[in-house]
């Protein structure tokens, strides 16, 4: 039997401290923070065995086997650098990194260095999600013909003040905050696109990165995705509708302020007319990131390739790059 994983965290915001809610107990033995109270508060929830630090080579020093990092974007990669160089077998929270030429780099590093590198992409582990997966996989709507998804929720007062309006901090707005999400659950149904088109605009928050985006992949098959994510939404939402020959998945409603999760099961007949219809309700609290850290210490137990991982955080953001490059956002970053 292998021995326990000891995982260490850096960021220990809202963020950390679900990821630290999904640990194993007792497997926290070091929590960083620019922060110093916010490090010490994540490490007294995870219990004694923890030390609290602002500094990585502190927290690399007490010799975890797996680090989850958590910070703003902008620190993600340089931080997964570091601890890549180390050794040590990553979980990175999305986006990874705020560009694909950082993406390169830290594959570059972990293919010498042997680190498992698991992209934080949680919404895949949702149950309606895994779900509907299954139900695709199993050939139950037919061969896919499109995928229209949206996303969505409404700010609050100050928003455009806080980090994410910040290019320099975020490396952009809503496509690379809620709409990553999107562009990589329409792979997990379509595989890999071709082309990656779109409009990132901003509409009403006071800031120079996007609070609305329009997004539209496809694939060599002609298969599309049609995506909008927004921080405009006023009302929390998330859709995601994934149409066959024969039927159709709706998955709608993340829990909380999204509204309960649920999926529908549309199933056209051979005389057509009103389908025959299975909704799956799902409200119990979320789980994903308890599955997915699951599934993380199942990688490094197996020695196998993270998915999503490095791979797959890659081709989402060069749909992002593309996008933003066609609505004149990566030139407009630069310049702030």
């Amino acid at each position: 039997m292998n021995p326990p994983i000891s995982f260490g965290i850096v960021g220990c915001g809202a963020i950390g401290q679900k990821r630290l809610a999904a640990l194993p107990k007792g497997s926290l033995i070091a929590a960083c923070d620019v922060v110093r109270s916010r490090a010490e508060n994540l490490a007294a929830k995870a219990g004694p065995q923890c030390c609290a630090t602002e500094d990585v080579g502190e927290l690399l020093a007490r010799g975890p086997d797996a680090i989850v990092i958590a910070t703003l974007n902008a620190s993600l990669a340089p931080i997964a650098e570091r601890c890549i160089e180390a050794g040590k077998h990553l979980l990175i929270e999305k986006p990874v990194a705020t560009s694909v030429e950082e993406i390169d780099r830290l594959s570059q590093k972990a293919g010498r260095s042997g680190s498992l590198v698991r992209a934080g992409y949680n919404h895949r582990y949702h149950p309606a999600i895994r779900k509907a997966r299954e139900l695709f996989d199993s050939g139950e709507i037919g061969p896919l013909m499109f995928v229209r998804g949206r996303y969505g929720h409404g700010g609050r007062v100050g928003y455009d003040r806080e980090w994410r309006a910040d290019p320099q901090l975020s490396g952009g707005g809503e496509l690379i905050d809620q709409g990553v999400h999107l562009i990589d659950l329409a792979g997990c149904f379509m595989g890999d696109w071709n082309t990656a088109e779109g409009h990132a605009t901003t509409y009403f928050w006071d800031m120079s990165v996007d609070d609305n985006a329009f997004i539209s992949l496809r694939n060599a098959g002609g298969n599309t995705a049609w995506l909008h994510v927004s921080c405009t939404e006023w009302k929390n939402m998330f859709s995601l509708e994934i149409y066959g020959r024969t039927g159709k998945l709706h998955v709608e409603g993340l829990g909380g302020s999204y509204g309960v999760e649920r999926l529908y099961h549309y199933q056209m007949s051979p005389e057509m007319g009103p389908p025959d219809t299975v909704i799956y309700e799902y409200p119990k609290p979320d789980n994903s990131w308890a599955v997915e850290t699951e599934e993380f210490v199942t990688d490094i137990s197996l020695k196998r390739i993270p998915v999503p991982g490095l791979k797959e955080a890659r081709t989402t953001l060069e749909a992002v790059e593309a996008i933003y490059t066609q609505s004149g956002f990566l030139t407009r970053s630069a310049a702030v």
